[in-house]
């Protein structure tokens, strides 16, 4: 069997087992994710429109798009 050498954490990694060795509730626990799933789409929400300026994207084209064979 190949034995990998483990990864060291990411900082986001560490900062979550920093928060979770308070015991933080189920309840925050779940708004937490939340938070963090908003984030995530936020910045990828973000990202997409930038691409989109950048492209010259329009309603036009997403029409010609749904019309191709």
């Amino acid at each position: 069997m190949i034995q990998l050498a483990p990864q060291p954490l990411s900082n986001l990694q560490l900062e979550l087992l920093k928060l979770y060795s308070t015991g933080i509730s189920d309840e925050y626990l779940l708004e937490l994710k939340d938070l963090i799933a908003q984030f995530l789409f936020e910045k990828a929400r973000n990202q997409a429109d930038q691409i989109w300026d950048e492209k010259g994207y329009s309603q036009t084209t997403i029409d010609q798009w749904l019309n191709e064979d």
